[in-house]
């Protein structure tokens, strides 16, 4: 598939700088002999580049400075080099980026961490990432048989298991109970107010991400079990479960939210299948989102989950993204929910568009969300040219829905395009044009470069 001058412009070709910035080394880059014309390592004052491309600060160790096209200056105060390398484009932002934009990011690295017996929690709500106001979202370890104690809460929760094993209990409004054993890459979702638990097993645990349909959720207000019995008189539990008050002395004084329980055996071993009450559940809580086919793209794999292929998940769409080193989730807009997105693996550039000549660019790594807010323009770029991108897209929406800047324009009428973009460069545009002939939408576009030179002296 062919990509636009204009995506090039916007910074799809990429460069391999190699050299650390002490040596101020030219480093060839991708693409035509005009593309190299570039002088000065990263970050020295004798670089130029007009064309804005991302540089992989930390897969190089190079350390960031304000140097931009002649213009800036070095640092002498206090620096965090550490941070300054996680975040080249806050360091020295592409010159398209104008104006105020809030922050649009945090890493969890940078939560309170909750650490209890066996586990531990950490969060990011609209209280770490103010931006985070449709979705907050919870890490959280329990080692093997350690349980996350039964409890519920008014927002509904959509997990995806990073690693280990986790087996989930749910009841619905039915009646009806719901086990089940889930491992890295299955989801979980549960509707608000049902209650639920949930269980590390051998041999390591389990490690996940919780996300709730409210930016203000704290993992510290839900309603727990152990919590509720120690809060009301015993006179009243005994009337409840007809039977002797003093049988509640045993129970716990204060929550026990995360502690060790014991190994857990087979599921049909543990449910009380023998009891008269017990009905096994006629909703699906679970859904395997690694073992869906892919959607295949020249430059990666996308896997969407949403109510159309997991119906109980009414207020949670999610997209799982493999993006190749190099390549680029497209320029597009979420028109229906803002974007809550988590790294996995990799490092990633993010250049947000909010209109009225506003935007800003962000650096991502594993561990760090991101936002951005509905129907703003952005791209998603893979900064290493060597190893993958891996992270998930999520929204406050029943359906996953985008719209991509690539097939909007390849299927506009032909004037209407050039007219706004080409009008005074005939020649641009009759390239531009072509370019977008196949208007089929690619939603991860593999790298590419350009390779005719003459092409580039014609413009």
């Amino acid at each position: 598939m062919h990509l636009s001058p204009l995506l090039v412009v916007l910074g799809i070709c990429s460069s391999s700088w190699a050299a650390p910035v002490e040596q101020q080394q030219q480093q060839p880059l991708a693409g035509t002999r005009k593309h190299r014309e570039t002088h000065g390592a990263p970050y020295t004052p004798e670089h130029r580049d007009p064309y804005d491309r991302k540089v992989d600060s930390t897969g190089k160790k190079l350390h960031p400075l304000p140097y931009r096209n002649g213009l800036g200056s070095s640092v002498l105060g206090p620096r965090n080099r550490d941070r300054e390398r996680q975040n080249p484009d806050i360091i020295r932002p592409p010159s398209t980026d104008h104006g105020g934009m809030e922050n649009m990011r945090w890493s969890f690295a940078d939560s309170h961490i909750r650490i209890e017996e066996g586990g531990w929690t950490r969060e990011t709500t609209i209280r770490e990432l103010p931006t985070s106001k449709e979705l907050a979202g919870v890490n959280m370890r329990l080692e093997e048989g350690v349980i996350r104690e039964l409890h519920w809460h008014k927002e509904a929760e959509w997990a995806y298991v990073l690693e280990g094993k986790v087996r989930i209990t749910a009841l619905d409004v039915e009646g009806g109970s719901f086990v089940d054993d889930l491992e890295k890459g299955d989801l979980w979702y549960f509707p608000s107010g049902h209650p639920h638990s949930l269980q590390g097993l051998a041999p390591n645990g389990t490690e996940f991400l919780l996300i709730f349909d409210d930016g203000n959720f704290s993992e510290d207000s839900t309603f727990l079990l152990t919590d509720w019995l120690a809060h009301t008189p015993k006179s009243v539990l005994a009337e409840n479960f007809r039977i002797a008050p003093e049988v509640f002395e045993a129970t716990p004084k204060n929550e026990k939210y995360i502690f060790q329980g014991r190994e857990p055996g087979p599921i049909d071993k543990e449910i009380p299948s023998g009891s008269k009450g017990y009905k096994k559940s006629r909703l699906n809580f679970t859904h395997k989102m690694l073992a869906q086919e892919p959607l295949n793209t020249t430059g990666g794999h996308v896997r969407i989950t949403d109510s159309t292929n997991f119906p109980i998940s009414k207020t949670i769409a999610a997209a799982h993204l493999d993006i190749e080193p190099g390549a680029l989730r497209e320029m597009h807009w979420h028109p229906n929910a803002d974007e809550w997105s988590f790294v996995i693996s990799g490092r990633a550039r993010v250049t947000i568009f909010s209109g009225k000549g506003n935007a800003r660019t962000f650096d991502y790594q594993a561990g760090d969300v991101g936002i951005v807010p509905k129907n703003m323009g952005h791209f998603i770029e893979n900064l290493s040219d060597d190893e993958p991108l891996e992270m998930l897209e999520i929204f406050r929406a029943d359906k996953f829905q985008d719209f991509s800047l690539f097939q909007w324009l390849g299927e506009t009428p032909r004037k209407l395009v050039v007219d706004h973009l080409f009008a005074t460069n005939p020649k641009a545009a009759e390239k531009f044009l072509k370019s977008i002939e196949d208007a089929e939408k690619d939603p991860i576009k593999d790298q590419t470069f350009i390779e005719d030179e003459e092409e580039h002296k014609e413009l």
